[in-house]
């Protein structure tokens, strides 16, 4: 991923197209379904992949280091603290020495451990200390799968960019039927080219997109600002999306608590001016001309007129200070405005503080023609919905000739939903990749 201030800074690396020679970190967690790896292990080796196995203690009670080491034609690692591994800083060099991170299977207690961040043992070591792409296989009971704590350890991973293959549903180890089931061998292998080398072939390939994501912040003086609470959910992951399919993706965002998605240019601001400024220069200067601009980012309408140079005291007998606001830039309006260099689908969110989805649609299309977009999304924030830092969102979007009512569902869903709509309506298809496709084919 790259960090940039300046928009025109050198566009991500393009993924593999093959899964041949691309090195994989396997961690093998605790599970019934661990048992299932060591298939992986082999058919990720007939596709040409070299395999790195890293076995945790759960996994350890369900299979041996030395099948996934006599599978792999490698080593098997299962402690963190060796003396001979360690002497050469071996969970940084594992961290570092693949190209992508799969987690099979990946139990409830895993994803747990790694949406808070520990690193208690080898492989949660080096997945804090890797910036490499990861896949997850979830794999648990169908009740441990639907508990609040994993979906939103769920959503928290998927926020920080790592992909999820599975769940599947049937027959589980329990006696239970439901889902929970890890994904298949083929369907990983599939996952895992797709990560890889899909968005080659995308059908976003070749395209540019725009996303703007989070608050804007206006300072009041050195040490107070204006904002607002969104959290940039909805908009990392729709840059995400979109660049899963192939665009090449600029986010441009406001302070948030989340990391950079990968695959994308992340530009990092602070003000609406800001903001504006970096949209209006991908939009008339960059080198290629932009396709697709998506406005997720809650932009502050307002700005204090002046902000204060020193910090703002109190006078003697209390009292507030006045405050003169001034109108903000619209970063919407500015990138939509008609001229040549006008991306050919602008799309604004449209947060509102009504629940009917009729009015929702009425103020979508009452803003739709107001800012000359192509579609608005409106969602409903008013108190109680949870939707400003919340995982998931209900959407209505309208485009002019029709109004389409979504269901509640993750933000991760609402983005990729987004994204493979405006694969269709630019491109005429939606469909996954031929890579993955490929991948898929030939280990069934």
């Amino acid at each position: 991923m790259a960090n940039a201030k300046d928009p025109a800074a050198s566009p991500p690396v393009a993924p593999r197209a093959t899964l041949d020679g691309v090195r994989v970190l396997l961690i093998i967690s605790g599970g019934i379904a661990a048992y299932k790896s060591l298939e992986l292990i082999r058919r990720l080796r007939d596709v040409g992949v070299a395999v790195q196995p890293v076995l945790t203690a759960g996994g350890a009670r369900f299979i041996t280091a030395l099948a996934a080491a006599s599978l792999a034609g490698t080593k098997c690692y299962t402690e963190l603290f060796s003396l001979t591994d360690e002497a050469e800083m071996g969970h940084i060099r594992l961290a570092r020495d693949c190209d992508l991170i799969i987690v099979a299977p990946a139990s409830a207690h895993m994803m747990a451990r790694m949406a808070a961040g520990m690193a208690d043992d080898l492989a949660t070591t080096v997945l804090l200390a890797s910036d490499r792409p990861v896949l997850v296989a979830p794999a648990m009971n169908e009740v441990m799968w639907a508990a609040a704590a994993t979906q939103d350890n769920l959503a928290t991973l998927e926020s920080r960019g790592v992909a999820v293959v599975g769940p599947g549903s049937g027959d589980l180890a329990c006696g239970e039927v439901g889902s929970g089931r890890m994904a298949e061998v083929p369907v990983i292998i599939a996952a895992a080219a797709e990560l890889l080398g899909g968005a080659a072939r995308g059908p976003l390939a070749g395209l540019t997109a725009l996303v703007t994501s989070g608050p804007t912040i206006e300072a009041v003086d050195p040490v107070r600002y204006i904002a607002n609470r969104s959290s940039g959910r909805q908009g990392h992951a729709v840059a995400a999306a979109l660049a899963r399919l192939g665009a090449r993706t600029t986010l441009v965002s406001g302070p948030v608590a989340l990391a950079d998605p990968p695959g994308v240019t992340t530009i990092h601001v602070e003000s609406a001016r800001q903001m504006a400024e970096a949209c209006q220069r991908l939009r008339d200067g960059g080198a290629a001309p932009l396709h697709i601009a998506v406005f997720a980012a809650a932009v502050a309408d307002w700005r204090p007129a002046t902000a204060s140079a020193a910090k703002l005291k109190k006078a003697r007998g209390g009292g507030a200070p006045a405050l003169a606001l001034e109108e903000n830039p619209d970063v919407l309006a500015l990138v939509a405005a008609a001229g040549q260099r006008r991306p050919r689908l602008v799309i604004g969110f449209a947060a509102e503080t009504e629940a009917d989805a009729t009015r929702l649609a009425a103020l979508a299309n009452e803003k739709r023609a107001r800012k000359n977009c192509d579609w608005v999304l409106a969602n409903d924030v008013s108190p109680g919905t949870a939707t400003f830092g919340g995982a998931d969102n209900r959407i209505v979007l309208v485009d002019g000739t029709v109004t389409e009512d979504w269901p509640t569902m993750s933000k991760t869903a609402v983005a990729d939903r987004l994204a493979r709509r405006i694969a269709l309506a630019l491109t005429g298809s939606a469909t996954g990749h031929a890579s993955a496709e490929a991948a898929l084919r030939a280990v069934s």
